[in-house]
């Protein structure tokens, strides 16, 4: 039962992490920071992870502090999910 909440877990965190195509959003990924622009493709928890430390990266120069701590609120989220689901007996 544990397995299948962090499978589901995995999955709807997963649902918002495919790269944004905007053209105007002054380089922010909207799909990682409010899931807007989102192509119906999924990453990989991994590939989430990437991309949310990508951003996060940017810094200010593209996000606002409170865009950056959603964001580093974001990883840590995926990063506790990888951790996880990496745990023994799972």
């Amino acid at each position: 039962m544990k397995r299948i909440a962090l499978v589901v877990m995995a999955g709807f965190l997963a649902i918002g992490s495919v790269p944004a195509y905007a053209a105007d959003t002054g380089g922010k990924d909207e799909c990682l920071l409010i899931s807007k622009n989102c192509k119906n493709e999924v990453d990989s928890i991994q590939q989430k992870i990437k991309k949310l430390q990508v951003e996060i990266k940017k810094g200010n120069k593209v996000y606002t502090t409170d865009e950056l701590k959603k964001l580093h609120s974001k990883l840590q989220e995926a990063n506790q999910v990888l951790e996880d689901l990496n745990k023994p007996g799972h």
